[in-house]
């Protein structure tokens, strides 16, 4: 009897498929791209293994493709027949030039509508954001055959790293962090149009209720934005400190109406900017207020050693009269945002003419000089008057109904984005870290990038959803009972999860998965997409 057994790492891989399914995403993919790959395999068949590979959690990188599919269940997973050599970066390179021609922004415009066709996680708030990645090597694009691609290209460095060009991902999400637009930038594009763009665009592209609001951080805030958007199109914006009056708002004395929250206070009144009314609501944050203590603690010290070396090279000064001396002195101590100049003397001191060593002899012509002496005292008023804004910043929505506990519990929400680029740019998530050299593909990369989000995200809302309806729960990482799990810790329970399969005589007679309790309520929530990955009826 010629008896085999095999096994591979099944762990997580098996509910990121199952969501990929439950969304029909490779039926929407095969729809509107249906041309045929090497082997005859489908660009749906290698997104969706490019959206393994990324959600691996392996440290296997793109270019190390092939290798990643090596001890998992290729074919299970992805199609009988399928072998991890079918998954070559030549592959993965024509499929993401399929998506580019096609185009990254209306292909996940598609999936988004069909995923939101099928399933209502509501779209009462609509965050819109922009990050950039920073990438290695020389991206010139200014050949005579170059494309309207985005442009690698220097820009604003929100990882610091000023050296490097980069590109910029634009992102839409609802309240719950399910990604529903997404375009990618060239790195030099300005927040201020990249957001609006976006706006417009979703609008344009996806089925929106009249009564959303449009949540963005002050990049938003601009007289051209504000009139585009108009009265109809409700938004909620955190409005920059240099815009009209608001400079004045932060600074002036206020009275403040306390929150059913005791760390939160508002002053709420209307505004008139480019032409719109406005709800303008200044909030007090307890929490804000200690960050800013402290921001401006560091910062005081930083500015007290640096004044008290420049007045030490000012008393190392010689003027030649009392009144040149009393002027610089003037001049210099009008410049101290923090401090006072105090006990101010000026000294007169006597220097030879000639510039020989030792005591003057008798006679010797000798020159009167004047010095200046004193010392720094920080700026009590100055301090008090810049402590008024401490814990301040101003919300502003077109919707002067709105309700200022409203208005900044809406704008809160501007977290679920964020989160979702944190995820973007995980060390772990190395679909992430860039290694093509063609901006088409990296416009495409992008976009599997955040399809990769939308099933993570979604896998997330729905499994919350489903232990809230139920009234179970999931162990945590100390052991507790959980109805609110990140998927990142669902992963990590499926881990060691191992698929053997015995073969006899070359027939498959037993396959088979042992699960734990907590990972079989887990796929009962999720769905029968993700139980048939795992051999559960």
């Amino acid at each position: 009897m010629d008896l085999d057994v095999q096994s591979y790492s099944l762990g997580h891989l098996g509910i990121v498929a199952g969501i990929f399914d439950t969304l029909k995403i490779g039926e929407v993919i095969d729809e509107v791209m249906p041309k045929q790959g090497s082997k005859n395999l489908p660009h749906s068949t290698i997104i969706k293994a490019m959206i393994l590979n990324g959600l691996g959690f392996t440290h296997q990188r793109l270019y190390l493709f092939p290798n990643f599919f090596m001890n998992i269940p290729t074919e299970k997973l992805l199609g009988e027949g399928i072998d991890p050599s079918d998954l070559n970066d030549d592959v993965v390179g024509r499929t993401l030039d399929a998506i580019y021609k096609y185009g990254a922004t209306e292909l996940f415009n598609q999936i988004a509508l069909h995923v939101m066709g099928q399933f209502s996680s509501g779209t009462q708030l609509i965050h819109v954001d922009t990050t950039n990645f920073s990438v290695s090597g020389k991206y010139e694009n200014d050949a005579p055959d170059a494309t309207d691609s985005i442009r690698i290209a220097f820009g604003h460095a929100k990882d610091g790293r000023t050296d490097l060009k980069r590109f910029v991902l634009g992102l839409v999400t609802n309240q719950v962090g399910l990604p529903l637009f997404t375009k990618a930038f060239s790195g030099n594009e300005s927040d201020k149009n990249s957001i609006i763009y976006m706006i417009r665009k979703a609008q344009h592209s996806l089925d929106f209720d009249d009564k959303a609001y449009w949540v963005a951080d002050s990049a938003m805030y601009t007289e051209n934005n504000i009139v585009l958007l108009g009265t109809d199109t409700k938004w909620i914006t955190h409005v920059p400190a240099t815009v009209g009056d608001i400079d004045k708002l932060l600074n002036a004395d206020l009275d403040f109406s306390p929150s059913t929250d005791p760390r939160y206070a508002f002053h709420v009144t209307d505004l008139y900017y480019a032409g719109i009314l406005q709800r303008v609501v200044v909030v007090w944050s307890e929490e804000m207020k200690t960050r800013n203590e402290q921001t401006f603690e560091r910062m005081l010290q930083k500015e007290t050693v640096k004044a008290e070396k420049e007045l030490k090279k000012l008393m190392g000064k010689k003027f030649a009269c009392v009144p040149d001396a009393e002027n610089e002195a003037k001049i210099w101590a009008s410049k101290l945002p923090y401090h006072d100049l105090k006990d101010i003397q000026i000294i007169p001191v006597t220097e030879k003419v000639e510039k020989r060593r030792g005591r003057p002899k008798k006679n010797e012509p000798i020159n009167l000089r004047f010095k200046i002496e004193g010392r720094i005292e920080i700026d009590e008023d100055v301090l008090a008057e810049e402590s008024k804004r401490f814990g301040r910043f101003v919300l502003a929505s077109n919707d002067v109904s709105l309700d200022p506990e409203l208005m900044l519990k809406y704008y809160k929400g501007q977290q679920t984005v964020e989160h979702g680029f944190r995820f973007l740019k995980d060390k772990c998530f190395h679909v992430s870290e860039v290694y093509l050299k063609k901006e088409e593909r990296i416009e495409a990369l992008c976009m599997i990038m955040v399809l990769s989000l939308l099933i993570y995200s979604f896998a997330e809302w729905r499994l919350r959803e489903k232990l809230k309806e139920t009234g179970q729960t999931v162990p945590n990482q100390l052991n507790k009972p959980t109805q609110r799990p990140t998927m990142r810790w669902v992963f990590e329970i499926f881990m060691g999860v191992i698929q053997a399969i015995v073969i006899e005589n070359g027939k498959i007679i037993k396959v088979s998965v042992n699960l734990s309790e907590p990972q079989k309520t887990i796929l009962l929530l999720l769905g029968q997409e993700c139980k048939n990955y795992y051999g559960m009826n």
